[in-house]
């Protein structure tokens, strides 16, 4: 059940994120008029992407919950929630509001909390490592697309 609530809330952020990005990057002109890192992969791999690492993720939070003691859980609900809230806010932020600097900084606060906290129950865990990756090296790869576009435009 935990696991099914972690499913909806991750796929639920991707649907609040598409819609505050005020139509999707193919229709949104201004980002079809930025220089784009040469790495920028084509738009159809974005979707593949994300549901795969909504599911690993969710699977991830799903272990970790399961193996932290009562006394932490609050805190990874808050780790969770925050990395929510940086990744719905983070399409507004870069596609309606043309702000490619604060998206990248986003993108990086984004990027530290998955690490900086969840870094212990990926280490100590090969299946958590294994599961938390996708989405660390997807951010990592967002994060020099976007800074690109920062510098290049």
């Amino acid at each position: 059940m935990r696991l099914i609530l972690i499913l909806i809330l991750n796929f639920g952020a991707l649907v609040l994120g598409a819609l505050l990005m005020n139509g999707s990057p193919a229709s949104n002109e201004w980002y079809s008029e930025l220089n784009k890192a040469p790495w920028t992969p084509p738009g159809w791999m974005f979707g593949i992407a994300w549901t795969v690492i909504m599911i690993t993720y969710a699977f991830y939070m799903d272990r970790v919950i399961a193996m932290v003691d009562r006394d932490f859980l609050p805190k990874i609900y808050i780790l969770y929630a925050l990395q929510w809230v940086l990744n719905v806010i983070w399409n507004p932020v870069f596609f309606a509001w043309h702000l490619p600097i604060l998206g990248a900084i986003v993108i990086f606060l984004l990027i530290v909390v998955l690490v900086s906290v969840n870094i212990y129950y990926s280490t100590r865990n090969t299946v958590n490592l294994i599961l938390l990756t996708p989405y660390v090296l997807w951010l990592s790869v967002a994060f020099s697309m976007n800074l690109y576009i920062v510098i290049m435009n």
